[in-house]
């Protein structure tokens, strides 16, 4: 926070009121869930980013990207539209999504410094979104509860950018808890309980160096199979709203009234489901074993079912299965790319990422990034 705070006064000539920081998130269990109303096991990581602010006069904004150097500028009364490209759109679409609030906020200077990977499945975005907003709440006096924070960040997705995710992102980015995953309800949209993960394990995070670009991607494609299967369902049984009224069973029973790959699209949704609560159940068994194999069999049902693996993702979570210290591993976040996670020995964390590494450059003739990764707090803000 102090090396952000003295690169704002040496870059703006003044000192900063507010720094907000928020962490990127891990999917840890529940993948595409959230906009089906479902479950999710997730953690905030220590990795995050940091949005400094100090009000201005007039409508001109600038921010700062104090990791590249990068430097953008808007005026408050023409950002109705994203700009392609632009990392300040996710600042932008904060502030529009306040105004259909009823909140104005005035001009600013801003800076950031983050360490979420970019493009790679850890919701680099959803961390800028929350960051910007709570520097929002600081600088310009706004009270709205963290669940609203989250759904204004949700509301830059799907409204600014076009992406219709859910909520898991920016929520886990707000209520994450340090040495915890959390579990969450995105009906009642709360956080039912948190989940420790056993003392000598961690997660590590490869990533396929395949950059995703969700809003382009089939993502919401993948939406459209979930809601076509539950609105089918509705017919018969009105008591099913969405994919989370739904029991492997039930599905079962109309798979030959629906589409076939929208069949698949739904089989692991409502398995998703239902591996967040079972792997909820082994962890406080302490059977970390068994909360691994989960992990491996999300990864086929990704791959098999669902459809947003890659072949590098394939790679790294197939080279899991062979190297000493990993439990479980599979794709996280939106997939088509992106970071895979994998459950390890912490004593053999370094180990693995080596040998992980070079066995991805060998298959694949190319680089992995391995992160290790602790469970961080979820966001804050500090007034200076």
């Amino acid at each position: 926070m102090s090396n952000l705070v003295e690169f704002f006064k040496q870059h703006y000539g003044q000192a900063p009121i507010a720094v907000a920081s928020a962490p990127g998130r891990l999917e840890i269990l529940g993948n595409h869930t959230d906009y089906n109303e479902g479950f999710t096991l997730s953690a905030a990581v220590g990795q995050n980013t940091q949005f400094v602010i100090a009000p201005v006069a007039g409508r001109k904004c600038r921010l700062r990207d104090f990791r590249d150097g990068s430097q953008v500028e808007f005026d408050l009364d023409h950002i109705d539209q994203p700009r392609p490209g632009d990392w300040s759109n996710y600042v932008k679409g904060v502030i529009i999504e306040l105004r259909q609030r009823g909140i104005e906020i005035g001009a600013f200077d801003g800076g950031i410094l983050s360490t979420v990977p970019l493009s790679a499945g850890m919701s680099s975005s959803a961390a800028l979104e929350v960051s910007a907003g709570f520097a929002f709440a600081a600088a310009f006096d706004i009270a709205l509860p963290p669940v609203e924070w989250a759904k204004v960040g949700r509301g830059v997705e799907n409204n600014y950018m076009g992406l219709k995710s859910g909520l898991l992102d920016q929520f886990s980015s707000i209520y994450g808890q340090a040495d915890a995953l959390i579990l969450s309800d995105f009906r009642s949209n709360e956080v039912l309980k948190t989940v420790a993960l056993p003392h000598g394990y961690m997660i590590v995070v490869a990533n396929s160096m395949v950059k995703h670009n969700l809003v382009d991607s089939e993502y919401n494609d993948r939406r459209h199979s979930c809601e076509r299967v539950a609105a089918a369902m509705h017919a018969v049984d009105p008591k099913v709203k969405t994919l989370r009224d739904v029991s492997s069973a039930m599905l079962n029973e109309y798979k030959d009234r629906i589409d076939h790959a929208d069949y698949l699209k739904a089989m692991h949704v409502v398995g998703e489901d239902e591996r967040v609560f079972l792997g909820v159940d082994l962890l406080e068994k302490g059977d970390i074993k068994g909360f691994g194999r989960l992990l491996f069999a999300s990864h086929e049902s990704s791959k098999n079912n669902f459809a947003n693996s890659c072949p590098e993702l394939d790679c790294l979570v197939e080279l899991a299965t062979s190297i000493p210290g990993c439990l479980g591993a599979r794709l996280s976040g939106g997939g088509f790319g992106g970071i895979s996670i994998h459950l390890v020995e912490a004593a053999q964390a370094d180990t693995y990422c080596r040998r992980l590494e070079e066995a991805y450059r060998l298959q694949t003739g190319k680089p992995t990034e391995t992160i290790k990764c602790a469970i961080g707090a979820g966001a804050s803000v500090v007034k200076l």
